[in-house]
């Protein structure tokens, strides 16, 4: 029997398997993904969030990849408007880069991501806990983590309600591609007075942009899937620049606005973490590192409990400490969103809009 099973390897369950072990507890990371991805994702590391990432032993690498400065370049219908510079406190970096950097240091300390293991079924009692993989294999644990994102298998087996509301249609079509010729100085950000609009981060340590888009429409006004060519079709409506041709197209992906969050993160010695427990809208760049946060102070509480203190009620510490941070969050970033959305039919205004 292990100490902790962490479900799932995104930076959330990461940077708690980093927490854990480094405290000397036993750990095992299962990931229903047959490999690690290499998609930007989420691209924002805050101060709060590099300060839990050096305490890891993570941050120095992450910080020689990643860039502090970032100069947003705003247009309007086509034409250049105006640049603004971002305060430096953050770090841009691809999510699949942050998972790299913890990986190496999780594998440092001897514990491996164990690939192709997806979660079916969880079983508890005062012992520890019995975790069934879709394979047959059983899994015992004294806890059991669930970091396993916005559709979590851990939630769901554990019947917690996941409440709030979401829209059916994608607001955002997403993905990662090269835009030869286009300057790798700024985050391009492109809006037009019909609406919509594209925008083209360039992610360091490559030579790709993520890419950010209104959703295009077919004839009958239903919504084209992602893809090069829907891409190629919305950078010449919004960017009106002939001479770029975008390239190797990966991560092709939806986003949809949801606002949700898990009536409650424990159930006895079964927890949630991150993108499972609360989901939001990006404004402002908060997911992720919301995520490391509760990775942190649920290391605290495991770690904690696992030395013998205080029974049950250090238990209770993280639901305590993290569901009023996650409710807040969502009404945080619900607010931050809207007033994105209204700020950019201003010409020269981007999503610093999102910051305030």
């Amino acid at each position: 029997m292990t100490d902790v099973l962490i479900v799932g390897s995104g930076p959330t369950g990461l940077t708690l398997a980093c927490e854990l072990a480094l405290s000397g507890a036993g750990v095992r990371v299962v990931e229903g993904r047959t490999a690690p991805h290499r998609e930007s994702r989420g691209k924002g590391l805050w101060p709060s969030s590099l300060e839990v990432l050096e305490g890891v032993g993570v941050a120095e690498p992450l910080t020689a990849i990643g860039s502090g400065e970032v100069v947003l370049r705003k247009y309007f219908d086509g034409a250049h408007v105006n640049d603004t510079p971002m305060p430096g406190s953050g770090l841009l970096i691809g999510q699949w880069q942050i998972e790299e950097a913890l990986r190496d240091r999780l594998a440092g300390l001897g514990v491996q991501v164990e690939y192709g293991s997806r979660l079916a079924g969880i079983t508890q009692d005062a012992a520890g806990v019995r975790a069934e993989l879709a394979d047959g294999t059983v899994i015992g644990a004294r806890y059991l983590a669930g970091c396993d994102g916005g559709h979590s298998t851990t939630r769901k087996v554990l019947g917690i309600p996941f409440e709030g509301s979401g829209e059916e249609e994608p607001a955002m079509v997403t993905g990662d591609v090269r835009a030869p010729g286009l300057s790798r100085e700024f985050w391009h950000q492109w809006f037009t007075s019909e609406g919509g609009g594209m925008l083209l981060c360039p992610m360091p340590g490559t030579d790709t942009f993520q890419l950010q888009a209104s959703p295009e429409q077919d004839e009958h006004g239903g919504l084209l899937p992602p893809s090069l060519e829907s891409f190629q079709r919305l950078f010449d409506r919004h960017a009106r620049m002939p001479g770029i041709r975008l390239a190797d197209a990966t991560w092709l992906s939806a986003w949809r606005v949801n606002v949700r969050m898990a009536t409650r993160i424990r159930e006895g010695r079964v927890f949630l973490a991150g993108d499972a427990a609360h989901v939001h809208p990006i404004a402002g760049g908060l997911g992720m590192n919301t995520g490391i946060q509760d990775a942190a102070a649920l290391g605290r509480t495991l770690t904690a409990a696992l030395a013998g203190q205080a029974g049950g009620d250090v238990l209770d510490a993280y639901e305590a400490e993290r569901l009023p941070v996650a409710a807040e969050v969502l009404a945080d970033t619900a607010r931050r969103y809207e007033r994105v959305m209204a700020a950019v039919r201003t010409p020269g205004v981007g999503t610093e809009a999102g910051l305030d």
